[in-house]
């Protein structure tokens, strides 16, 4: 029988099974497909009607794909040079994956530079020799004999908490490991990355979607890596660092889970304490305090407890939204699709934000607006004053912009920056993404309190992507504090409430693949009882519950 396929708008029929590879006609550039919206890799067989997209590194989709593929060979060049050498993984600075040594002894605790070119120049021998990755299946006994023949022993604490039966793995020239995903055909498709000298460890860049398919240029962080290793350091001092480390403390008893809990919520009680501190021992000069961070960062939360830390301390800050001086929509710009960029500096009446905030500070009662986005217009139905000591906290996806509190010196500022910084993995080579945390939190958080289903949340997700990229991350540099708002039980939590969105999204659908790769990471993870968390845990501002929410 034959079938028709649409290849990136041009129709072809087939009398028998064709392979997606066999179309792309040798085009290495070429990583994956969408075949009826679902991504494929290239070795599929196609057999029936279908519309079929080929996509490069500029989507996002084959950037997963291609960054996968690069782990891998990271690991199969250092096990080719150092047998038995093992280093974790995790994503760091200038959007890139910090390698660092899990040292065998003390000549292997460090890196050097010829180590790196060394490790570098392997890979690159192993792209040019074009090792095809072949996929095979082995059962749970069968695959715990492999890791154990490539010194894969993490792997082997993750085994115990997969629900399947089987394993699947890639082999490419006898090396044999699995990436918990998607992989290109072959190593010749991997030739774009950088391994840069990043003492201890080094640094691995690879191309990303957000720039057209390019390697960013490096750009240091000290404020970002700094938030990274305190975060790294903590949850190695804790034994947090792995999921089957946190499964452990919950699989025991009751008191274990509760403990585990406390633990991390007393570390962002100690964060909000010192951050207070440092407030109080400069209140004299600190007027605005800044906060902003990514969506599904707990922003909210944090600013009320921050709130409450303050007035602990004698010191009473009225919060004022940034939402509140958005323009009626007529007068928003519009984006380069057409669509109002709610997102833009322009959207706002920064001249009026500016105004009030030189007016309160001169202690002056100033009446405040608050935007009705129902009527799309401002009332203004708040008056209030503040005394010479107290500071006013702003929120919002500008709120460390300089260009948007021009008005203000920035001596009198205090920048916070806040987002999950989470350095945990499944394995070492196997880290978490920080952005799969927050997408998770935002569509509980959006079913929770607005009825969105995790599609409607996921279709979002990439234009709320972009406007983080514009405005958001090029600040974080400038803050004068970084707080993690991670909590490393917390997706033993969130599990319960987005599984089954994620389960009641299409496999075959657009966003089928989104929820595949949540659903997957999901699984590793044991189930909390959520009753034993605090009521003023960052976490209730996305599962509900929060006393801060409800008393308002």
């Amino acid at each position: 029988m034959s079938f028709t396929l649409n290849i990136d708008g041009l129709s072809s029929t087939f009398e028998k099974k064709v392979k997606l590879l066999d179309l792309t006609k040798g085009d290495k550039d070429i990583i994956c497909a969408t075949v009826n919206g679902r991504v494929r890799e290239l070795d599929y067989d196609v057999y029936y009607d279908a519309d079929v997209k080929f996509l490069k590194v500029n989507d996002h989709d084959a950037m997963g794909i291609y960054e996968r593929g690069i782990r891998f060979i990271f690991a199969m060049a250092v096990h080719n040079l150092v047998p038995g050498l093992r280093f974790r993984l995790t994503y760091s600075v200038s959007r890139s994956i910090y390698a660092q040594v899990d040292a065998l002894d003390d000549q292997t605790k460090f890196l050097s530079e010829e180590m790196v070119e060394q490790i570098s120049n392997e890979m690159k021998r192993i792209v040019e020799a074009d090792y095809p990755f072949k996929r095979f299946i082995k059962t749970n006994e069968e695959a715990e004999e492999i890791y154990k023949k490539f010194n894969l022993d993490d792997k082997l604490e993750v085994l115990q908490y997969r629900p399947e039966k089987t394993v699947h793995f890639y082999d490419c020239n006898g090396y044999c490991n699995y990436m918990y995903g998607k992989m290109v055909p072959s190593t010749g498709y991997l030739k774009s990355f950088k391994l840069i000298f990043y003492t201890p460890g080094l640094l691995i860049q690879y191309p990303r979607s957000e720039v057209n398919g390019e390697i960013p240029v490096f750009k240091d962080e000290p404020v970002f890596a700094d938030a990274l290793i305190r975060s790294r350091d903590w949850s190695n001092l804790t034994d947090l660092s792995f999921v089957s480390h946190i499964n452990q403390k919950i699989k025991d008893n009751e008191l274990s889970t509760v403990e585990l809990i406390n633990l991390c919520e007393n570390r962002h009680n100690r964060m909000l304490c010192d951050l207070g501190q440092t407030i109080e021992y400069n209140i004299k000069k600190i007027r605005l305090i800044c906060i902003a961070g990514p969506s599904s960062s707990g922003k909210t939360t944090f600013a009320d407890r921050l709130t409450a830390e303050l007035k602990s301390r004698g010191i009473n800050p009225i919060r004022i939204s940034m939402d509140d001086y958005y323009k009626r929509r007529e007068d928003v710009p519009k984006d380069e699709d057409g669509n109002y960029d709610f997102e833009c500096t322009e959207a706002l009446d920064i001249k009026l934000f500016n105004q009030n905030l030189v007016s309160l500070l001169n202690g002056w009662e100033v009446n405040l607006p608050s935007f009705d986005f129902k009527t799309n217009d401002r009332v203004f139905n708040r008056k209030v004053k503040i005394g010479p000591n107290d500071p006013i906290i702003i929120e919002g996806i500008h709120a460390l912009n300089e260009a948007v509190t021009s008005s203000i010196p920035k001596y009198l500022k205090f920048k916070i920056y806040i987002s999950p910084q989470a350095q945990i993995n499944l394995d070492n080579e196997n880290p978490i993404s920080l952005t799969d945390i927050r997408l998770l939190r935002r569509i509980v958080r959006d079913n929770q309190y607005r009825g969105s289903d995790a599609e409607e949340t996921i279709s979002m997700w990439p234009v709320v992507r972009k406007g983080e990229f514009k405005w958001i991350y090029n600040s974080q540099e400038d803050a004068n504090y970084v707080f993690d708002s991670f909590l490393n039980y917390e997706l033993c939590v969130i599990k319960k409430h987005a599984m089954p969105l994620l389960q009641a999204i299409d496999k075959e659908g657009e966003y089928g693949p989104d929820a595949e790769r949540l659903i997957s990471l999901l699984k590793y993870f044991k189930d909390i009882d959520e009753k034993r968390i605090p009521s003023t845990s960052l976490l209730k501002e996305f599962i509900g519950g929060s006393c801060y929410r409800d008393a308002k």
